[in-house]
């Protein structure tokens, strides 16, 4: 009985050991990992997240794009018409001034002196031509007691004083025109520039230096340029009224303001290509300034009916333009195409696309032609996606 015992839990114990050991194998061997792989089947891929829209059929607007001039519609540079001190400056720098409006007072006082001298010259030549008269009247209330000689004469010197009268008024208009031009108005309505000259100094009307320049910016131009090979397009578009200019800052973010294209210029520059423009703006908000650079953009034409899709979902490659689709089965589709046009985030697609589509509009760097997608639609505020997972 002694010798018994320890052969039993010998036995015992191995018993245990050989269960465990198989018990191992079965949950957690090799063959335990190839069964479970068995009855789950191959993995499900996971879907790629991307932003998708639809592809649409809209009315585009097709615009010139280019760099401009703001110019005065009109720009004078004003000068004095007569010699003399200034004794008075009646405007302020950067002053809206209207027409007639008084800038600078030239001293009058020798201008009116020649003025007074004129008029005394004509009073004095009125009294003779007055004695004369009556000298013409007695001569011929004599009849032939006065000889013809005498008569002849005497209607020579009235005809004499008379023109002499002429004469005295004319010098008079000029007397009074240099008197009127010490006073230097504004010809035109606008912006006065800066001052170029002050009070006493001495001005003279054969200096090219002048007073000061006023512009025009109600309304005001923008000078700019287009291809010569839209040239046939913006005719066309001419014909049935001035076409739309819209002014931009520089960089293209902000309009400034919108006008019509008033002028065509007469002749091509063969040196670039290009042909100037001219367009008008109202400018009542005076938000165009003479001399500012701004981005225009002519509205040419209007493409009616148009395939149109964001431009992000147009894709570069080596081999041209592309965009994703999804399909039915929400699996994205490679699909080449050929644009026309973009402008303010949109594109025109001639050929690659059909309206109701929904193309990818982020997310593509992961999408492959096959690759299973779940989608979030792009709203039309910004940073607001309403989500649909498929």
């Amino acid at each position: 009985m002694k010798k018994s015992r320890p052969i039993l839990w010998i036995s015992l114990i191995a018993v245990v050991a050989v269960g465990g050991y198989f018990g191992w194998q079965r949950f957690y061997g090799p063959d335990a990992a190839k069964s479970q792989t068995a009855q789950k089947g191959p993995p499900r891929p996971v879907a790629v997240p991307v932003t998708i829209a639809p592809v649409q059929q809209a009315d585009f607007p097709v615009y010139l794009t280019g760099l401009g001039t703001v110019q005065g519609f009109n720009t004078v540079q004003v000068r004095t018409r007569v010699d003399g001190q200034i004794d008075k400056i009646a405007f302020t720098e950067g002053q809206i001034v209207n027409q007639g409006d008084l800038l600078v007072e030239v001293d009058p006082r020798p201008f009116q002196a020649v003025l007074d001298q004129a008029k005394a010259k004509k009073a004095q030549d009125e009294a003779n031509l007055a004695n004369a008269n009556l000298d013409l009247q007695r001569y011929t209330k004599l009849g032939e007691f006065a000889t013809r000689q005498q008569t002849d004469t005497q209607r020579s010197t009235v005809a004499q004083l008379t023109a002499q009268i002429a004469a005295d008024e004319a010098a008079i208009s000029n007397a009074q025109t240099q008197l009127d031009y010490t006073q230097v108005k504004s010809p035109i309505t606008g912006v006065a520039g800066l001052r170029q000259v002050d009070i006493g100094n001495i001005v003279n009307a054969s200096t090219q230096t002048g007073i000061v320049t006023i512009a025009q910016i109600e309304p005001i131009a923008v000078i700019f340029t287009a291809p010569e090979d839209q040239l046939p397009y913006i005719n066309e578009g001419q014909k049935s009224g001035a076409l739309k200019v819209i002014a931009l800052t520089t960089d293209g973010k902000k309009t400034l303001a919108e006008g019509k294209l008033a002028v065509i210029n007469n002749q091509v520059d063969t040196t670039s290509g290009t042909i100037r423009l001219k367009a008008v703006f109202d400018n009542k908000d005076h938000t165009l300034w003479p001399g500012q650079s701004v981005s225009t953009r002519l509205l040419v034409r209007t493409l009616k009916d148009a395939t149109v899709v964001p431009d992000d979902a147009v894709q570069h490659s080596t081999n041209g333009l592309y965009a994703y689709t999804v399909n039915q089965e929400n699996k994205a589709e490679l699909r080449k195409l050929k644009v026309s046009y973009s402008i303010d985030g949109r594109s025109v697609i001639d050929e690659g696309l059909s309206v109701g589509q929904q193309v990818i509009t982020g997310g593509q760097f992961k999408v492959q032609p096959g690759s299973l997608v779940s989608t979030a639609v792009a709203s039309s505020n910004p940073g607001q996606n309403k989500v649909r997972q498929e």
